[in-house]
């Protein structure tokens, strides 16, 4: 079977780990309510192993794929006349989607259609949390992303401000806690970087290298979601923690931080505002906590553990397929 993968770009930092598979990728580029109609060279360069496509130049391709790798049902639909492999991965937990995206029917109803969907189509589903997979339906497959400390620079913590990395914010108040961390945070040094419309001085990096720069010279990482609707961490906390920076948050129950070890965890604003005056006072201190989110995301996240995830997933979806095909080969015989 072809080794080709086709991917649909979600996200460029998420789609960029697919590097670490050593397959040649076809990424397509260029999808509606996307903020870059191409690739985003300011989060991740592309691929070495890649080459950027546009959706009707991969459907009118003669190209055979080894796995079709998808993130929501419109691309599943969009490819539906091309022969290969599914692989649908699950970002966002489906009560999440719901709020933010007004749904219009039941989580139920539309859980049960999304599962009717893929066993029709013969489509694989992987998560990348369990969190996320268990909201959907589907916790067999579970391929959490990765963050390596290899690809960042040594900590340094000489600028005395926290920091968040974080996109539309204001899109996504509730199930960022938007307002609790503004409460426990309010009048503290913090720099917001991300694509975030309406926000004065919020800017996102210039490129990766950038955000590494940035990673590097911060004394503390933020990160705080509601745990009915996104896990205890997303991309660029673990790419905080692979930096060497400490976490400060909300406790939640898939939250990687060790509170008191890799960061500092609490539900009381005014607590965890006490526990970042400590962090911007206490240099050693940081570099102590940020060394042990270091070694804790080279444990759990690590680029190798993803590889054989995610290649394990790739295969269970060609499986899937092929079994789909001599189903469905069977039936019009009979027919």
């Amino acid at each position: 079977m072809n080794e080709r993968l086709l991917v649909f770009d979600c996200h460029e930092a998420w789609v960029y780990q697919l590097r670490a598979l050593d397959r040649a990728l076809d990424i397509v580029v260029g999808l509606p309510g996307r903020a870059h109609d191409g690739w985003d060279e300011n989060m991740r360069p592309v691929p070495r192993n890649a080459r950027l496509v546009r959706l009707e130049e991969a459907l009118r391709g003669k190209t055979s794929y080894g796995c079709i790798i998808t993130h929501n049902l419109t691309d599943l639909l969009d490819v539906k006349t091309v022969a290969g492999p599914r692989l649908f991965v699950v970002h966002e937990t489906l009560d999440g989607a719901a709020r933010e995206q007004n749904l219009g029917v039941p989580m139920s109803q539309f859980r049960e259609t999304v599962a009717k969907f893929v066993s029709l189509t013969g489509t694989h589903v992987v998560a990348v949390s369990r969190m996320k997979g268990r909201s959907w339906g589907f916790e067999e497959d579970i391929v959490p992303f990765s963050a390596d400390p290899k690809d960042y620079l040594p900590w340094q913590g000489n600028v005395v401000r926290g920091l968040r990395v974080a996109n539309n914010i204001l899109r996504r108040p509730h199930i960022l806690l938007w307002e609790f961390h503004q409460r426990a945070f309010e009048g503290l040094p913090v720099t917001l970087v991300g694509h975030n419309a309406g926000m004065d001085g919020v800017m996102p990096a210039n490129n990766w290298d950038h955000l590494k720069q940035i990673f590097s010279q911060h004394r503390f990482y933020i990160h705080t979601a509601d745990p009915q609707f996104e896990d205890g961490y997303n991309m660029s906390t673990l790419e905080a923690m692979a930096a060497g920076l400490p976490v400060l948050g909300n406790r939640h129950p898939t939250s990687p931080v060790e509170h008191g070890v890799s960061g500092f965890l609490s539900d009381n604003p005014v607590e965890l505002r006490g526990y970042a005056l400590r962090l911007l006072d206490d240099r050693p201190l940081a570099a102590r906590m940020g060394a042990a989110a270091r070694e804790s995301v080279t444990q759990h996240f690590s680029g190798i553990r993803f590889q054989g995830g995610f290649s394990r997933s790739i295969e269970k979806a060609q499986l899937q397929w092929l079994q789909k095909q001599s189903q469905n080969a069977r039936y019009n015989t009979a027919s």
